[in-house]
């Protein structure tokens, strides 16, 4: 009852209901375009290497992420994310030039200047939220998120492949950037004022290690973002086991996409809960709960049923968001506005990095021990992370406000450093973004 409160709450509120139908929109576009691009070199050039590429060259400056984070702190970020949406609309028009193999750096290229975008983006919708959205409804907000982009993930990608099939990769290209157009006219009837930017002081460098050292000495922060890191990473591992499990059940390597489903549906049911859950629990023991949940659910991959491998997908898709959502909602409220896009720039690096590490590392892992015993300890160690951070990670959650609770005084924001210091569609990115399944 009380979930369905609060979602009818935020759906009401005219800021909340926008921000929220502008992630859907692009969303969509993104995950149509994520399985096209892929495709679409495959086809291209028959090269499993080269497909691979297109999901690297997006992932790839997730790396400078603190310092592209900067960005967002240094203008006003509405008419910032109108800009790059409208930018990103006109550079995808430009893959209609894609017809062959010597066209592909074209399509490199774009995907490349996609992912800086998204970069950028990430942590001026964060702050933005952050300053549109009440203190909290940031929990809920972040969870129904959740539920909106995986539910999106659902059927997205059957649209892409679809138009792919019928009419070929420029016409999906075309459809993102239609959602891109979209979005930024959302993001353009959002009622808000911002409050030009404090001019900048000190290098580039100073500013962006700024962010890092608000981040790091945070107690509650720390540990959920480090947390956050070590579950990737783990996630990850168990992801390079996929088709081994597979193979194991007897069934064909597409199988795998029936398990992406289920964990995508508890994706969707965990950010239908997690604001309540929030409340109830905070920020750090809701993301160790959810760490251990998934740890539980790793291991039971090794058993060789297709009941108990779909119930375990189903498991890590309610477990593994849980501390995404925690760590992304803490940022928002412990930290001052004017630091929030370098810090969610910086958080967003140190959590979804490792992901990109472990994919790697479980590559070559699967080939050198058997699926079971690396299931099983990969469990073990997801049990171990979120035991320590319930146990280690001693930072107190902010309090957190029940939707008819009276508000109180705001927290006073943390006192800036006494010098210059270094160093995620915000919202957590979705943690199917690094195919963790």
């Amino acid at each position: 009852m009380t979930t369905n409160w609060t979602v009818t709450r935020i759906l009401r509120d005219r800021n909340a209901g926008l921000y929220l139908a502008g992630l859907i929109v692009s969303a969509f576009g993104t995950s149509a375009l994520g399985l096209a691009a892929g495709v679409w070199v495959k086809d291209l050039t028959a090269s499993n290497g080269l497909a691979a590429l297109c999901t690297f060259a997006v992932w790839a400056p997730t790396l400078f992420g603190p310092a592209l984070g900067t960005i967002a702190d240094r203008v006003r970020r509405k008419p910032l994310l109108i800009r790059t949406n409208l930018a990103l609309a006109a550079l995808l028009l430009t893959l209609s030039a894609v017809h062959s193999r010597a066209d592909l750096w074209l399509l490199f290229a774009v995907l490349f200047v996609y992912g800086i975008t998204i970069v950028v983006q990430d942590p001026a919708e964060s702050a933005l939220l952050a300053a549109v959205v009440d203190r909290d409804l940031l929990g809920d907000f972040n969870g129904l998120r959740m539920t909106a982009v995986e539910g999106m993930k659902l059927v997205a990608p059957l649209t892409g492949a679809g138009l792919y099939a019928a009419f070929g990769g420029p016409t999906v290209a075309a459809l993102d950037a239609v959602t891109f157009a979209l979005a930024a006219a959302l993001w353009l009837l959002i009622r808000t004022r911002e409050e030009p930017p404090q001019r900048p002081t000190g290098t580039w460098r100073t500013q962006t290690a700024e962010g890092v050292r608000e981040l790091w000495k945070h107690p509650l922060l720390r540990p959920l973002v480090l947390a956050g890191g070590a579950t990737m990473f783990l996630a990850s591992l168990s992801s390079s086991t996929n088709y081994a499990i597979v193979g194991g059940l007897g069934h064909a390597p597409t199988y795998t996409g029936v398990l992406y489903a289920a964990q995508g549906t508890g994706s969707v049911a965990v950010g239908l809960v997690s604001g309540p859950a929030l409340r109830r629990l905070g920020e750090r023991r809701f993301g160790a709960a959810g760490i251990a949940l998934m740890g539980v659910a790793v291991a039971a991959r090794a058993v060789p049923s297709d009941a108990v491998v779909l119930a375990g997908a189903v498991a890590i898709g309610l477990g593994l968001p849980c501390v995404l959502i925690a760590a992304f909602t803490a940022v928002q409220r412990e930290l001052p506005g004017p630091l929030l896009g370098r810090a969610t720039a910086t958080a967003n690096t140190l959590i979804f990095t490792p992901s990109v590490i472990g994919l790697g590392a479980g590559a070559a892992l699967v080939e050198l021990a058997d699926f079971r015993v690396l299931l099983a300890l990969i469990g073990v160690a997801l049990l171990a992370t979120g035991l320590s951070l319930a146990v280690l990670g001693t930072g107190a959650s902010s309090p957190v406000l029940a939707p008819d609770a009276p508000p109180s005084s705001p927290t006073p924001p943390p006192s800036p450093p006494q010098s210059p210091p270094n160093a995620p569609r915000t919202s957590p990115k979705s943690p199917s973004d690094a195919n963790p399944a």
